[in-house]
């Protein structure tokens, strides 16, 4: 069961953030090679439904990779939202804090992954740790620098 704490230094008060964190359909500016929608009404609250695909382009379709489905657990604008991975090869929690530092704000990514595929899926998590990191750090640098540019 991998668990990933990222964090991150943003010069943006956190209500500014908070809104670029949690719009969901434009979450594909920030984070790599995602693209996100929301599923039924509006995901902008307790329960809500998000679809989000990650993968690589394909010209004039949508991505090609994994689609991780999740439900929003926890809704605490413009602190925290939690949600549950329920998709076939993400599942788990996962957390978006936003912490106020003054005019300032942290972020701070935590997920807990439950491995498909048992010996497998740990090799595989083994295999794609390091880019899984270096693109959750690179996403969140991306996301600090948008909401640095207001």
């Amino acid at each position: 069961m991998p668990d990933l704490v990222e964090r991150i230094d943003v010069d943006a008060p956190p209500e500014r953030v908070w809104a670029l964190l949690t719009d969901w359909e434009r979450q594909g500016d920030w984070m790599l090679l995602t693209d996100v929608r929301t599923v039924g009404d509006s995901a902008q609250r307790l329960h809500g439904r998000l679809a989000a695909r990650t993968g690589l382009p394909l010209p004039g379709r949508r991505r090609i990779g994994v689609l991780d489905t999740m439900i929003i657990t926890t809704w605490d604008p413009p602190r925290l939202v939690e949600v549950q991975h329920t998709g076939r090869i993400v599942r788990g929690p996962g957390t978006f804090e936003v912490l106020p530092r003054g005019a300032h704000s942290t972020v701070v990514v935590s997920e807990t992954w439950y491995l498909p595929y048992g010996y497998l899926g740990v090799a595989g998590w083994f295999l794609s740790r390091p880019l899984v990191l270096w693109g959750l750090r690179r996403s969140l640098q991306r996301l600090a620098a948008l909401a640095e540019r207001g």
